[in-house]
């Protein structure tokens, strides 16, 4: 079991997987049929070379590389651990860059450089549930982002179907080929520099809150069932 835990952390392995995890997410491009909605702002944004901080849940995140038209702007938030660098390797195919921290690795290194990428007219995208839950709930992280890089929020997800939901702590949504997919922009969040403890927990609600609702929305449209948030931290399941 050790020898095959060696196997598969190794470089080779991981960029084998990379590559193969890399074609399927083209083979999805390619058989599927995808939808966008409210793209008019991010796209004016990203075409004009404004940062902004776009958001989306962690199991939502296979997809996301379809979601703009400037992949080499996008600059995706990851953890340090080996399934980050699977998602480096993964998306970097298709021209998106990486960032690498956690709050328990790197996160004041990985700050600094997202808003040194940010003053450059960049766009940092970031999982606020990530990277190990609780699912579907915003840590403060991507609130703080907001207020050192002085940048609006725009939260994004997508939904699919037909697709395999995981049992993982994310339900990680996967796509299956010839599948329909929408994805749904919603309304930017500004983060005021000189926000209290208050008005940052405000924002961190309205961010979950809004991203609880467009995934609804967006599995609506596809006949899904909806994935219910993992309770928030410190809130045992069925406590009331």
């Amino acid at each position: 079991m050790r020898f095959l835990k060696l196997i598969i952390r190794s470089n080779a392995t991981q960029r084998i997987i990379g590559l193969a995890v890399a074609l399927y997410m083209q083979l999805l491009a390619w058989t599927g049929r995808w939808q966008v909605l409210g793209q008019e702002l991010p796209e004016r944004w990203l075409a004009e070379k404004k940062p902004f901080i776009v958001g989306f849940w962690h199991g939502r995140l296979l997809m996301m590389f379809l979601a703009w038209r400037y992949p080499d702007r996008v600059h995706v938030l990851i953890s340090g651990h080996r399934d980050g660098q699977l998602v480096s390797r993964s998306i970097g195919y298709f021209g998106a860059k990486t960032v690498v921290g956690s709050k328990s690795r790197g996160g004041a290194g990985a700050a600094l450089e997202i808003v040194r990428l940010l003053r450059r007219g960049e766009v940092i995208a970031v999982t606020p549930d990530g990277p190990r839950g609780p699912r579907m709930r915003a840590k403060e992280g991507v609130i703080s982002l907001a207020i050192m890089g002085g940048v609006p929020i725009i939260p994004l997800t997508y939904a699919c179907r037909p697709r395999k939901v995981f049992s993982s702590w994310d339900r990680f949504n996967l796509p299956l080929p010839f599948c329909r997919g929408v994805f749904i922009w919603g309304d930017p969040i500004d983060v005021p520099k000189t926000a209290d403890a208050k008005m940052k927990e405000e924002k961190r609600l309205l961010l979950e809150n809004t991203l609880q609702k467009i995934t609804d929305r967006a599995d609506d449209l596809l006949g899904n069932s909806a994935t219910d948030p993992a309770p928030p931290e410190g809130v045992q399941p069925g406590s009331n």
